[in-house]
């Protein structure tokens, strides 16, 4: 399963503003990582805060997205916006875990939490979505739990 789409695009985020999304996170981290600079894992914390807690009409990444891809995303497969918005959220709270961690005086453990996200979302990128696929799971076992 690499992910979970929906026809309807007023009930989706377009694919280019998700592949944006995990190419900033890769990036960034990476970036971050290279130049030993925890502040950038501090910024991409910031930055995908508005999209796990008000969804990707608040996301700066989204509204750049939007208006860098605007002619593709008329024609875009759409991903669920709650698959996205679960996803973020395990992102910040990877990422807020690396905020603590780096506070804390333990930079290894920051940067193995910020990693986390990098290859999750790389892996994502490369076409298997963990996030996606642990949506899935925590949806069936609510619903085996209790029903619709």
């Amino acid at each position: 399963m690499s992910q979970l789409s929906v026809e309807c695009p007023h009930d989706g985020v377009p694919m280019p503003i998700v592949t944006l999304n995990r190419t900033v996170l890769v990036v960034g981290i990476v970036a971050g990582l290279l130049f030993r600079q925890p502040l950038v894992t501090t910024l991409l914390f910031l930055l995908i805060l508005p999209a796990a807690l008000f969804g990707q009409r608040r996301s700066p990444i989204a509204l750049l997205g939007r208006r860098l891809f605007a002619r593709q995303i008329a024609s875009a497969e759409m991903e669920d916006r709650r698959l996205m918005r679960f996803n973020n959220m395990i992102a910040l709270i990877l990422l807020g875990a690396a905020q603590l961690a780096f506070v804390l005086g333990l930079p290894l453990l920051g940067w193995a939490f910020a990693l986390m996200v990098a290859v999750a979302a790389s892996v994502a990128l490369a076409g298997f979505c963990i996030g996606c696929f642990l949506f899935y799971q925590f949806r069936m076992q609510r619903f085996n739990l209790f029903g619709k």
